[in-house]
């Protein structure tokens, strides 16, 4: 075994093209790598070069001298993935040619979202040598779901915002942070002034339980608890509920871990990470010793990825149950390794009874919840087996209830919108309207054009394409609407709605004070929580 790549993988691919013999898969023109939980380094023919190494943004590739006991997980999952996958090794992605997006005239788009997939299409947008990105975001700060979905004890996978920042370092790059599209500005007044208007808003809604109970107090949607203990300005009026032993969780996905390994892991483990403070003080006076994560289907369709899971697993004093019977299956003839690998982490955890100290977090399947019971505060959720002919419940007392059961995206006003998936209509990433027919220079990227899944790296594919489809679009004239290019307007309209206008200066201030007050505590970052704070110190540089 020569590279191994591991837990902090963010599939974004960056490692794909420098391999010189084409051992990192899937990638991203192979079928399975939208669903991929990660990519992974063939043992058997990996030369030992080093050169993905150096273009992994978040340092997930390690060689064979560096393997530890706490790395040969992921030693099997690289190896077992080429045992199930055919890949073809006489195939090499394309390098991207520097001559095919060379445009007449100067493009100018704006991104609406200064998350992952709007920075991966600016990127992308900004090969073209007569360019302008302008990158709108609602917060004063950039980097979205990486800056407040992220867990905070996740630090490595963070560091892709180093690719950000090199990003917003060329000069034909704007930040227009601080103001919310759709609210400052409409659709409308960015179109007039740009070639395109790109929106990456993402998901940012929980989807609805729909049992009855599911608007007690008590009971929080994971998406509004992530952004809590991330700082985001949204969640600060966010008050959980830790005085109860007990916490149950809906839905099994990576979000549902996150939020699992937090509220298990000792306060103090946390300290030194960029989490907020009003929820590492909240977590320091939690009663839960028991938290229950509880899915609907069984064991083999877990929505988790498999270095999540092993993530749970190894976090100190914490103790992680599943239920022997769950993990029956049909046929192991029928499931790839990921599957297999799956159920063999879940068998690792297999126990009736534990006697162990610390805290214990159940992993149970095949459980739909049918209500939340309480007065005005959740007191128990009862369950029903999924599936069976009994109607029998089972009930667990629990004064916190979080269901992570996907999100959704929102409506933007002046464009179309599905409430069934929560996108925005669209073909190929361009906005389709009511009658079907494309709106001329308006696109969409990430969730908001496809729906909440996949992760970083399936954003950077899918901006690499919206990307490529809006300079194909200018190249042959199909955006002809006429186009007057003043930011300067824009933002002074913007502010005359009570906008304060956040740039990049005033977001390295923000940044730089919250790293400098991270120092001084010892810990990863200390982020501002309130809007207030954030435009005060990006005016200033005083915290």
């Amino acid at each position: 075994m020569a590279h191994i790549i591991t837990r902090p993988c963010c599939n974004d691919a960056s490692c794909v093209p420098v391999c010189p013999v084409n051992c990192i898969h899937p990638t991203p023109s192979e079928p399975d790598f939208a669903t991929a939980e990660m990519l992974y380094i063939d043992p058997d023919a990996c030369i030992d070069c080093g050169a993905c190494v150096s273009e992994c943004p978040v340092s997930a590739i390690i060689p064979d001298h560096a393997i530890r006991d706490e790395h040969e997980l992921y030693v099997k999952l690289n190896a077992d993935y080429f045992t199930d996958h055919q890949v073809d090794y006489g195939y090499f992605p394309a390098q991207y040619d520097e001559s095919v997006p060379e445009v007449v005239g100067e493009l100018t788009v704006a991104i609406v979202g200064a998350g992952p997939a709007g920075m991966f299409a600016a990127q992308e947008l900004l090969r073209v040598e007569k360019s302008k990105v302008d990158v709108y975001d609602r917060l004063p700060t950039p980097h979205g779901l990486v800056r407040a979905g992220v867990a905070p004890d996740h630090q490595a996978t963070k560091g892709i915002e180093e690719t950000f920042s090199r990003i917003a370092d060329d000069p034909r790059f704007t930040y227009v942070l601080g103001v919310e599209v759709g609210v400052d500005l409409t659709v409308d007044e960015l179109s007039a002034h740009y070639d395109a208007v790109l929106l990456t808003v993402g998901a940012s809604t929980d989807r609805q339980l729909g049992i009855p109970g599911a608007r007690l107090g008590g009971v929080i949607g994971a998406s509004e608890f992530v952004r809590w203990y991330n700082a985001h300005p949204d969640a600060t009026d966010l008050h959980p509920d830790f005085s109860s032993d007990t916490a149950v969780i809906i839905g099994n996905g990576n979000v549902a871990l996150d939020i699992a390994r937090i509220l298990a892991t000792p306060a103090e483990d946390l300290a030194s990470t960029d989490i907020a403070g009003h929820a590492l003080n909240a977590l320091r006076g939690s009663a839960i010793t028991d938290i229950y994560v509880v899915a609907r289907r069984g064991a083999a369709d877990s929505a988790f990825t498999n270095q999540e899971f092993a993530a749970l697993m190894d976090t100190p004093q914490v103790n992680v149950l599943v239920e022997p019977e769950t993990l029956a299956v049909d046929s192991d003839a029928a499931m790839d390794s990921t599957v297999r690998n799956k159920i063999e982490l879940l068998g690792r955890c297999a126990v009736t009874v534990d006697e162990r100290g610390g805290r214990r977090v159940h992993v149970r399947h095949l459980a739909t919840p049918v209500a939340i019971v309480g007065d005005r505060r959740v007191e128990s959720i009862s369950f029903r087996r999924t599936g069976s002919p009994d109607e029998s419940v089972t009930t667990i007392q629990a004064g916190l209830v979080i269901p992570s059961i996907g999100y959704a995206g929102t409506a933007i006003s002046g464009l179309p919108f599905d409430a069934d998936t929560g996108t925005i209509p669209n073909v190929d990433g361009r906005v389709r309207g009511e009658d079907g027919d494309a709106r001329p220079g308006v696109y969409v990227s990430g969730w908001i054009r496809r729906g909440p899944s996949g992760g970083i790296g399936m954003n950077k594919s899918d901006a690499k394409q919206v990307a490529l489809a809006i300079i194909e679009d200018f190249r042959a004239g199909r955006n002809p609407l006429p186009r007057s290019y003043d930011r300067d307007a824009l933002l002074a309209l913007a502010e005359q709605r009570g906008a304060s206008v956040v740039g990049l200066d005033g977001w390295r201030r923000i940044d730089t004070a919250e790293l400098e007050a991270g120092r001084a505590l010892a810990r990863a970052r200390m982020k501002l929580t309130t809007r207030g704070e954030m435009v005060r110190i990006a005016t200033t540089g005083r915290r």
